[in-house]
């Protein structure tokens, strides 16, 4: 595999009770085309990952969430699971991470239930996206143009619905992170 994303340092943002499959295949993905990866967590030491609503490995985390900077990093990944997004959308750091790659313009990947964490960031408004189909009217209440696709690029966001999606979900992945900075994902609203 060409190794487009030589020099890049990627983040995956997880609580436990992330889809298991949706972490590992896509950091093999991108390391793979040469990024480096951090899994990047609230939790402490380990994470814990859930193979549909079985536990499944629990990974090591690299940086712990309390200390992570998005200036630090090239892009982000985030995996998704029924309880990984609901336990990181009620943390105002994780969302706070979130949003600085948003500011910044920094390509970020979201798959299956991950939007749920978007949509609390403030960051899917005016954006095609896809998810997991039970998102769909959480995304379009959130302001989102939902659509039901394996794979949806819009202004350096790639999103994808499930673990089935992955290789399209993948390759745009990669293609993205390629490409890096956007001039701005997002306006902020000056009050």
């Amino acid at each position: 595999m060409e190794r487009r994303l030589d020099g890049k340092k990627i983040a995956i943002l997880v609580a436990d009770g992330f889809e298991q499959v949706e972490l590992t295949e896509p950091k093999a993905a991108l390391e793979a085309a040469g990024a480096t990866t951090e899994i990047v967590s609230p939790a402490k030491n380990e994470v814990q990952g859930w193979n549909h609503d079985e536990k499944a490995d629990a990974f090591h985390v690299d940086m712990p969430l309390d200390r992570a900077r998005s200036d630090d990093y090239d892009a982000l990944l985030l995996p998704g699971g029924v309880r990984n997004p609901d336990r990181l959308r009620q943390l105002t750091r994780a969302l706070e991470f979130i949003d600085g790659f948003f500011v910044t313009g920094k390509p970020v990947a979201a798959i299956c239930h991950a939007p749920w964490t978007l949509i609390e960031a403030g960051v899917v408004d005016g954006r095609k996206i896809t998810s997991w189909p039970s998102l769909k009217t959480d995304l379009r209440n959130a302001g989102a143009n939902w659509v039901d696709r394996e794979v949806v690029v819009d202004k350096g966001l790639v999103s994808s619905r499930k673990p089935a999606d992955i290789p399209a979900f993948n390759r745009k992945m990669v293609d993205a992170f390629a490409e890096g900075r956007r001039i701005q994902q997002r306006f902020r609203l000056v009050k």
